[in-house]
């Protein structure tokens, strides 16, 4: 089977893939969701013709001329609204908040006002016809759409939904996502491993690049290479939206994932990408379920997850966030490429000029975890790209998990 292109299988892995169904959450647990439908407004922003500071609510006519003594006929706290009129030489105490009472049109501050501590306040400085007066409707209107459907719910859309009057919204579900991790090799962290076994790190942290990007992640543990518990662990995923396969992906004698998965009715895709790190990658279906075998090796698994797995997550849920690469300026000369499309782990600062720096790490070879964890990017090198010289302008993948 020949490489294929890295565009290539990722149209291959999105072809036909459609946000999942709606549910309905709590907005306190929907942190991180995507709205399913548009959000409207059940109330106006204020509600009411609002005080923005504390002082005095008048009738401007009255405080034309100043200094001017005006009767104080009440007051009017956030949350209890003066219910009388303010009439002519008339003044009501007001609040930041509070409701402008009827008859009044604008609010004094107390800084340009004296009282004699009574029932009688001086106003020393004018103000404009409705100074100091947050107008009813002023930030939104009822009725009016606020969040599209695709918004990503963020501290900043819950707070503006909880101020639109709603308690529950109306999200896409969550793909859930199984994890399944192979070799004899590997055993769980914090273990006693033996001097020929290594720690599984691969699920965790592509459950966690998982979790944060919009899917539930579902482990399935680490399983030996046996064909009978990798077979009974790919029945175990039958009803997850994706089942990961971490590791027995290359073409070793006991790299048993390709045929289990196809004795389990996977329909396999593609194997293989041409792409570094990450070539030993397969994808395949079963029904709606996609299916995604990672190379076992941390850094390639981690650089395939980034480039396949979060784009597909993301359109399961609806997520419009963009995926692609952006441009940097390189600090050092690279090689030329040969006929697989490179993933250069990178630093990134900001130039004098606010533009991105990318320099490359001097070793990059796919184990080195270390590296993978400092890195900022992926500087992106095209198949047969040649030599690059500092200075030049390349496409980079933000590393932002």
């Amino acid at each position: 089977m020949s490489l294929v292109p890295v565009d290539d299988a990722l149209a291959q892995i999105l072809k036909g893939v459609k946000p999942l169904d709606a549910e309905d959450v709590p907005l306190s647990n929907a942190s991180g969701r995507v709205l399913a439908g548009p959000l409207k407004a059940q109330r106006a922003q204020p509600p009411f013709a609002a005080s923005a500071m504390d002082g005095y609510a008048v009738r401007a006519a009255d405080i034309a001329d100043v200094p001017a003594t005006l009767k104080v006929i009440g007051e009017a706290p956030a949350g209890h609204g003066f219910s009388g009129r303010v009439g002519k030489g008339k003044a009501v105490r007001i609040f930041t908040g509070a409701p402008l009472p009827k008859g009044a049109d604008t609010v004094v501050i107390q800084e340009d006002t004296e009282t004699d501590g009574k029932d009688s306040v001086t106003v020393l400085e004018t103000a404009t016809l409705g100074s100091f007066v947050r107008p009813a409707g002023m930030d939104f209107r009822k009725g009016e759409t606020l969040l599209p459907r695709q918004t990503l719910l963020g501290a900043r859309q819950i707070g503006l939904a909880a101020a639109m009057n709603h308690n529950r919204v109306q999200v896409v579900r969550r793909p859930s996502v199984a994890l399944l991790a192979t070799g004899d090799e590997l055993v769980e962290p914090g273990s006693n491993p033996r001097d020929d076994q290594i720690i599984s790190s691969n699920a965790l942290a592509i459950a966690a690049m998982v979790s944060r990007f919009g899917g539930e992640p579902v482990d399935l543990g680490l399983v030996p290479d046996k064909a009978t518990r990798i077979e009974k662990a790919i029945e175990r995923a039958a009803s997850a939206d994706i089942l990961i396969t971490i590791g027995g992906a290359s073409v070793g004698d006991h790299d048993l994932v390709q045929a289990a998965m196809q004795k389990s009715g996977i329909k396999i895709g593609f194997w293989k990408i041409a792409m570094r790190p990450g070539k030993p990658l397969m994808f395949g279906r079963r029904g709606d379920q996609r299916v995604i075998g990672l190379p076992g090796n941390p850094v390639s698994a981690m650089v395939c997850t980034r480039l396949f797995i979060l784009p597909l997550i993301a359109r399961m849920t609806g997520d419009a966030r963009s995926f692609d690469p952006v441009s940097a300026v390189l600090a050092s000369g690279m090689k030329p490429n040969d006929q697989r499309q490179d993933y250069i782990r990178a630093t990134l600062q900001r130039g004098d000029k606010g533009q991105l720096i990318a320099t490359p790490f001097p070793k990059q070879d796919s184990s080195m975890q270390r590296v993978f964890a400092e890195a900022d990017c992926l500087v992106i090198r095209a198949p047969h790209a040649p030599a690059a010289q500092a200075g030049e302008q390349v496409q980079v993948l933000l590393l932002d998990f």
